[in-house]
């Protein structure tokens, strides 16, 4: 079994015990909210604007469920926005099927994402988020395809899609 299987596998598993994600709590390599952002709410303002779900991807950096983002199906030219404070972060044109059931893309809109080492699961991944609010939004790797090689595989609950343009104004 390919570890890329089994780490989806079990992060599904324990998605469907936990109503739709899981929570990687007191993990190594920190939280967003270790660092400081342009936008900064107390976890019961985020608590207001954002669903459960939503607050346990952008918040305690949660992983929503395989194949359940209509986000992952979308293919509509359009900008793709962080849920938690509206930044666009990513293009429909570098959005591709990798088929790992989260809406993938092999890079961001210039200035929008941050990243951080994720040593959970035992491995080092990349992990990135919203580099205005501090939104967990999923990891990068490096299996994408050209012209940058990266997959940016991300929570569609941890993004909002606004049909349209293909960059920002």
């Amino acid at each position: 079994m390919k570890r890329r299987k089994f780490l989806y596998g079990t992060a599904g598993a324990l998605a469907a015990l936990t109503g739709g994600a899981f929570v990687l709590r007191d993990r190594p390599g920190g939280s967003a909210m270790a660092e400081t952002f342009e936008i900064t709410k107390t976890e019961e303002e985020w608590r207001a604007i954002l669903t459960e779900q939503q607050f346990a991807v952008l918040r305690q950096e949660a992983t929503e469920r395989a194949f359940t983002s209509p986000l992952n199906d979308e293919k509509r030219a359009g900008l793709f926005h962080c849920a938690g404070c509206d930044l666009p972060l990513y293009s429909s044109e570098a959005k591709y099927d990798s088929g790992t059931g989260w809406p993938s893309f092999w890079e961001a809109l210039p200035d929008a994402i941050g990243t951080r080492p994720d040593n959970s699961l035992f491995m080092t991944r990349t992990e990135c988020h919203c580099r205005r609010c501090g939104g967990h939004q999923g990891h990068i790797f490096d299996d994408g395809p050209p012209p940058t090689g990266k997959r940016h595989c991300i929570n569609g609950i941890a993004l909002t899609f606004k049909p349209g343009a293909t960059t920002p104004s």
